[in-house]
């Protein structure tokens, strides 16, 4: 089952999640998982979430909870 998360006020899947940080489409995605990061741009609590935007590609994506900021580490 899908470890749904609230971020900007929404609550999301971890699919969702990884749709947003790529800001498209994305193959499968990892559950949501907490991290120690704060936004650099508001302080919020930034979550993470691995997810395969192609088949050859596996992205690790981090988005704030509170504000739009978000940010990928392709492997």
């Amino acid at each position: 089952m899908p470890q749904n998360r609230v971020v900007e006020g929404r609550m999301v899947t971890p699919k969702k999640l990884a749709e947003l940080v790529e800001d498209g489409d994305v193959l499968e995605a990892e559950p949501i998982e907490d991290t120690d990061r704060q936004c650099p741009d508001c302080g919020g609590d930034v979550l993470s979430v691995g997810y395969m935007p192609s088949v050859t590609e596996f992205v690790t994506g981090y988005k704030c909870q509170d504000c739009g900021w978000s940010e990928r580490d392709a492997s």
